[in-house]
C-alpha cells in the first residue's frame, strides 16, 4: 500500500464503503461524520449487479440476505389508469452472476458500518468540517477549531461537499422542474418482487418491496413549475401526494392511499465536477457526480467509486493514483447521469400519438425480444469494477 492513513468525510453509503475498502488494504482510516450517530431515514435502494459485485467482493452479500433484502425479478412498466402492463424487463436474464436486490437503506448503512468497524476504522461523530485545505499533507479545519491531517482526505459528504466547492468553485445547480415524494407502506397489496414504474402524464410512481416483502418503498415523481428545496428528510402532507396522483388507478392508487408519512425532495441538476482530486484530496459519490434518481444508480455509483479509489491507492503513489481514479470513473458516471436524466421524459409522456406509439413499441419489444430489452443495459449491469 502506498499510503498508510486516510480521512473520509461522511458516513453515508459512499463514505462507509470507502472506509471499509481502504481498511481492507491496511490503511488506518478515520471517518468523520457531522451527525451525532450513524443512522438513516427509512427508504429503499435498488442495488443492481454492478453494485452487488462490490458488496460481494467485500464479503457483505450474505449480510444482505440476513436482513431479508429482496431479490428482484423484473422491472415492469405500467400504465397509470389501471396498472396494465406496458413492458417487462426480466432482471433474471441480465444479472451477470450477481443478483439485483431491493434493500432498505438503513440496513445497507448498518452493514457497511459493521464492515468499517471490523476494519478498525476510527469513527468520529458530531464533527463538522469547516474547510478542506488541499496540500502536502491535506488538512481539515473543523468547526470545533481543531485541525486534522492525513496523507489523503476523501470527501463523500454529498452534494454540499466543501471539498467540491474548494476544487471547483460554487455549484451552479438548477431546479429540474420535478419533485419526488418518498414513503414506506406495509405490503398489504401483494406487491411481487419487482420494481413497478407506473407511468402517467407528467408524473410516475416507482414501487418495490423491502425486508422480505413486508414493506413497499414508494417514490412518486411529479413535474411542476414551483421550486422545492433539495433534501431527503423534508416532511410533507400525504394529501399533497394524493392530490398530485389522483388520476392513478389500480394497485398504485391503493398504495398511495395507504401513505401516512412522506417526505418531499426537490430534484436538482448538478454538473459533474470537473476536478475530482488535487493535492491529496478526492471526491467520491454525489460529491463528485450527483445524479437524478431515474436509473436507481446513485448508491451503485458510490460503491463503484469506493472500490476503484481504494484499488488505485493500493497500487500507485498518491498523485497518480488519484488521477487514475478520476480517469477510470468519469466517463462512466457521465453516461449514467445522462441516461437517468432522459428516463423521466419517457415515463411522463402526455396522452396522444407519441405516448401511444411509444407504449406500443415497448409492448412489442417486450413480447418479441425480451432478451434485447434487458441486454440494452449490459453496459451498466455487467460492469464489474472488482474484476478490472
Amino acid at each position: 500500500m502506498t499510503i498508510s492513513n486516510a480521512i473520509v468525510i461522511g458516513a453515508g453509503i459512499g463514505g462507509l464503503a470507502a472506509a471499509a475498502a481502504l481498511s481492507r488494504h491496511g490503511v488506518a482510516v478515520t471517518l468523520v461524520e457531522q451527525a451525532p450517530r450513524i443512522s438513516e431515514v427509512g427508504a429503499g435502494l435498488q442495488i443492481s449487479p454492478n453494485g452487488m459485485s462490490v458488496l460481494r467482493a467485500m464479503g457483505l452479500e450474505a449480510k444482505l440476505k440476513e436482513r431479508s433484502a429482496v431479490r428482484a425479478q423484473a422491472v415492469v412498466l405500467q400504465d397509470y389508469k389501471a396498472g396494465s402492463q406496458v413492458a417487462r424487463l426480466d432482471l433474471m436474464r441480465g444479472q451477470a452472476g450477481h443478483p439485483y436486490m431491493f434493500v432498505h437503506r438503513a440496513d445497507l448503512i448498518d452493514i457497511l458500518f459493521g464492515a468499517a468497524k471490523r476494519g478498525n476504522v476510527s469513527v468520529e461523530l458530531g464533527e463538522s468540517v469547516q474547510e478542506v485545505l488541499p496540500g502536502d499533507p491535506p488538512t481539515l479545519q473543523m468547526l470545533q477549531k481543531t485541525r486534522r491531517r492525513a496523507e489523503v482526505i476523501i470527501d463523500a459528504s454529498g452534494i454540499h461537499s466543501k471539498t467540491r466547492a474548494a476544487l471547483n468553485g460554487d455549484d451552479a445547480a438548477q431546479f429540474s422542474g420535478q419533485v419526488a415524494w418518498r414513503a414506506l407502506v406495509p405490503n398489504r397489496f401483494d406487491h411481487p418482487p419487482e420494481a413497478h414504474v407506473t407511468m402517467g402524464p407528467g408524473r410516475h410512481l416507482v414501487s418495490y418491496p423491502l425486508r422480505g416483502g413486508k414493506l413497499v418503498n414508494l417514490v412518486a415523481v411529479e413535474e411542476r413549475d414551483s421550486w422545492a428545496p433539495e433534501g431527503w428528510s423534508i416532511a410533507d402532507d400525504p394529501a399533497n401526494l394524493r392530490h398530485a396522483f389522483a388520476g392513478f388507478g389500480g394497485r398504485a392508487a391503493d398504495m398511495i392511499a395507504a401513505v401516512e408519512n412522506c417526505t418531499l425532495w426537490g430534484l436538482h441538476h448538478h454538473p459533474v465536477a470537473s476536478v475530482w482530486q488535487q493535492n491529496g484530496v478526492a471526491l467520491l459519490g454525489d460529491a463528485a457526480h450527483p445524479t437524478l434518481p431515474f436509473l436507481a444508480q446513485g448508491a451503485n455509483m458510490a460503491l463503484e467509486d469506493a472500490w476503484v479509489l481504494a484499488a488505485c491507492l493500493s497500487k500507485q503513489p498518491l498523485a497518480p493514483a488519484l488521477h487514475r481514479y478520476q480517469s477510470i470513473r468519469e466517463a462512466r458516471v457521465r453516461r449514467v447521469i445522462k441516461t437517468a436524466a432522459s428516463n423521466a421524459a419517457r415515463y411522463h409522456l402526455r396522452p396522444g400519438f407519441q405516448r401511444t406509439a411509444a407504449h406500443l413499441g415497448l409492448r412489442v419489444a417486450s413480447t418479441l425480444a425480451p432478451g434485447a430489452m434487458i441486454g440494452a443495459f449490459n453496459w451498466l449491469y455487467h460492469h464489474d469494477v472488482t474484476a478490472q
